[in-house]
This record gives C-alpha cells, structure tokens and sequence, in this order.
C-alpha cells in the first residue's frame, strides 16, 4: 500500500490554518506550526498535531523532525525574512517539496531563488480561478494540482439525473475521477456508484486538464 505523503505548515494564520485543516480532513499527516500560542490553541482541536515553535530555528527544525516531512507548506507571507529562512533551512534538512506562499509578485521570485519549489500568490491565483470559473458552464470551483492536472467540483448535468455513475462510465468516457460527493452542504468521500445522482449534487473530480476541457465541449 503506497504511504500517504506527510505534511508541515508553518504558519496558522487564516490562510495556513485552512490548508493544514482541508489536509487534515482529508486524511493527511499534518504537522502545523506557529510562534502565536493564542493561534496554536485555537487550531489544535481540528489539527492534531499543532505546535508552538520557531520555524526560523534550525535546531527547532531538527527536534521536530522536519527533514522526515515530504511537503512542508510556508505560510508566513506576512514576513518574507521569516518565510527565506523557513525555507532555506527546510531545503537544507533535505525536505522534498517546500511550498510558500507570497505576499507579492517579487516576493515570490525571492523566495524561488532561496530554494522554493512552488510560491502561491493567493490575490492572483483567485482571480485567475474567478476567471476560468466565469468560462467554465457548470463548473463550479478548480484547484490545479499540477500544471497537467486539476481537481474541480462540477454540477450534475440535466443528462445525468436520474443515472447511476456506473451508467456514466465518467472514467471511460471522460478519464473523470469522482472522489466526492457533495450533497446538502457535505461532502460524501464514500461513494456508492449504484445510486442515482440528483440535480442538488455535486461532483468533486480529479482529471487531466485537457480531458476537463473536452467536456466543457460537449
């Protein structure tokens, strides 16, 4: 059985608490970090695993077990000092994927050129998914997971009231993964493919970008 990547996130800001709670929900090993005890305490009973520490430590870094973490995510943008040096010292103790969030265009070249293998500027990023969502019909949120692939929540179709996932074949037809269901404000990661799908749900999809764009066409 392939073992589920682990995760740090320093910084609990609304940003990274959101982040390291969606992980956590989703199953994921997550260990969250901040120097705020007040920010620490408000997060532990969604995060199991939240800390009260300084990232910009080495020695900290080490007593944690960072360098054991496959993806730590950097969510301080507030302080680019504390963001380069969380994230030089997590490239120095060897970890995989660091991931930054910035507060600026520049920023994010900063924090790429001290060792960040992705930076996240979240006012583009939503505006950019504002836009494709406003070109998308019937599609209703988008996260691109790489640059190939994306995971997006779609409405069901007036075509597909009434079918079983089994009848739609998605994966055959579309190369569609459905891994939730959401229905009645939950979401439903169990999925039963003999049940009919109804008008009020929505399906939560990963697929290639370029099949999501084939069933935009159709």
């Amino acid at each position: 059985m392939k073992k589920n990547k682990t995760y740090a996130v320093f910084g609990l800001g609304r940003y990274g608490c959101a982040v390291a709670k969606e992980l956590v929900r989703c199953g994921m090993e997550v260990l969250a970090i901040d120097m705020d005890e007040t920010l620490v305490n408000a997060a532990i009973a969604d995060i199991p695993y939240c800390k009260c520490a300084d990232v910009t430590d080495i020695e900290v870094l080490k007593q944690l077990g960072i360098k054991n973490v496959d993806v730590v995510i950097i969510a301080m943008a507030q302080s680019l000092e504390a963001s380069v040096m969380a994230t030089m010292l997590c490239k120095e103790l060897g970890v995989e994927k660091v991931i930054a969030k910035c507060s600026s265009e520049m920023n994010c070249k900063i924090l790429e050129k001290v060792g960040a293998d992705r930076t996240i500027f979240p006012e583009k990023e939503s505006g950019m998914r504002l836009a494709k969502n406003l070109l998308s019909s019937g599609f209703i949120d988008a996260v691109e997971i790489s640059k190939d692939v994306s995971m997006m929540e779609i409405e069901v179709r007036d075509e597909w009231v009434g079918k079983t996932l089994m009848e739609l074949n998605l994966r055959a037809k579309y190369s569609l993964n459905v891994v939730a269901i959401i229905q009645n404000k939950k979401i439903e990661t169990y999925i039963d493919p003999t049940v009919p799908l109804t008008k009020e749900m929505t399906l939560v999809v990963i697929a290639n970008i370029s099949k999501i764009n084939k069933l935009r066409e159709v």
